[in-house]
């Protein structure tokens, strides 16, 4: 079934507010023929559409579109008027027979409604997710409705699909906002970054996304806001590396966006480590970029094996090459020896700590890979010049 074009642009001044600047609800139904008197909306939402359309021509969008709305034209026998609001997504305005919101059968009806919706659309081949808006009787405020319907839908990004969504004013948080993730927890994820570690890096990340998960289960927009602030803190360290700052902040600004849009969690996750990955590999030296298969698994490893003790012998067995080749190819393509590489890479780890966290020298040197604190500042001092005190010093005056 096509969109009758009187029927959208009705729809449309009603989802918009802005039938008020063209005349009355009353002037308005007789010049588009249409005497529907919506007071709710409900936003029908083809599931995982964005996973769907990929790959798809474009006649299968016309086709799934059509599905949809022979779907919830079955389905509804209340008077009802739709429009296509975005790809993907239906508004639905109904006429319903009740005086106010207030009466017992709104959410039972609104309910009915939006069920028989999904079994008609999955008969169809569709799935379906339906976010239903508040009761208003007024024309003018229907608008409210349809921002409401849409709001509604934010808790289907961590519950899945095929869902049906009221919508429920939510409570402000009271005794202010605490993050769930400790500075310790942020430190790692940056000094990972730092060191160009791009598989610790994301599992840093997926840790911390997991965890802000649980405590954001039922407010999306503060997971997504600290997860945001995550990435604006990843950029800054490739910024401060001194990478292109036009292409870093453009990307970055283009990437924040599409993530506010993103509606389930898998997929927000997905987004997130694959930039994180992209931006740890800006922080790759630039003499590393060119190296042999062999050794790029080998500075792999040493970069995700800082936190322990590791030897030549499991590092060569990892690469399948003998020690003796390992080392000899090593420093012929780095110019450093594999433990001469993984203790600078502990070191430039461990300046990170220094400078951001509050830690002690005995538990960064513990973080980093070392077990003897004394040995930690001996090595220290070797790559930068000074102590971890002097260094810690310096670096806060």
């Amino acid at each position: 079934m096509k969109q009758d074009p009187a029927q959208a642009t009705f729809s449309h001044l009603l989802l918009s507010g802005t039938l008020v600047h063209e005349g009355s609800f009353q002037e308005m139904q007789e010049s588009f023929g249409i005497w529907v008197h919506p007071q709710v909306v409900m936003v029908v939402s083809i599931d995982r559409y964005t996973d769907l359309v990929i790959g798809k021509p474009f006649h299968w969008r016309m086709e799934i579109g059509h599905q949809v709305v022979e779907g919830v034209c079955e389905a509804v026998t209340e008077p009802f008027v739709w429009v296509w609001v975005a790809e993907g997504v239906l508004a639905v305005l109904v006429e319903l027979a009740l005086e106010s919101p207030q009466e017992p059968g709104f959410r039972q009806v609104t309910g009915r409604i939006a069920r028989q919706i999904q079994q008609r659309c999955k008969k169809r081949g569709v799935n379906v997710s339906i976010g239903i808006g508040g009761f208003y009787d007024n024309p003018y405020m229907l608008h409210f409705s349809y921002e409401e319907a849409k709001e509604s839908m934010v808790d289907r990004f961590f519950q899945g699909n095929a869902l049906i969504f009221h919508y429920e004013k939510k409570q402000g948080q009271e005794g202010g906002w605490h993050s769930p993730l400790a500075s310790a927890e942020r430190a790692e994820l940056v000094a990972r970054l730092r060191i160009g570690d791009e598989e610790g890096t994301v599992a840093s990340l997926r840790a911390l996304l997991d965890k802000m998960a649980q405590t954001y289960r039922h407010d999306v927009n503060m997971f997504k806001s600290e997860a945001v602030e995550l990435v604006i803190t990843m950029s800054r360290q490739v910024l401060d590396s001194g990478a292109n700052a036009a292409l870093i902040l453009s990307e970055n600004a283009r990437f924040i966006q599409d993530l506010y849009v993103t509606i389930r969690y898998d997929k927000f996750v997905q987004k997130v480590c694959q930039y994180a990955r992209r931006l740890a590999a800006y922080m790759e030296p630039n003499d590393l970029t060119a190296v042999s298969p062999v050794i790029r698994k080998a500075v792999q490893y040493l970069k995700e094996n800082l936190h322990r003790k590791i030897t030549l012998e499991e590092i060569a067995q990892y690469c399948c090459v003998s020690v003796y080749h390992l080392s000899r190819l090593f420093k012929r393509e780095t110019g450093m020896s594999p433990i001469d590489f993984l203790n600078r890479k502990r070191v430039e780890k461990a300046m990170y700590y220094l400078k951001s966290t509050d830690c002690t020298v005995q538990e960064i040197a513990s973080f980093v890979g070392f077990q003897d604190a004394n040995y930690f500042t001996r090595t220290f001092k070797k790559y930068a010049k000074c102590s971890p005190t002097a260094y810690r010093r310096a670096k806060l005056c």
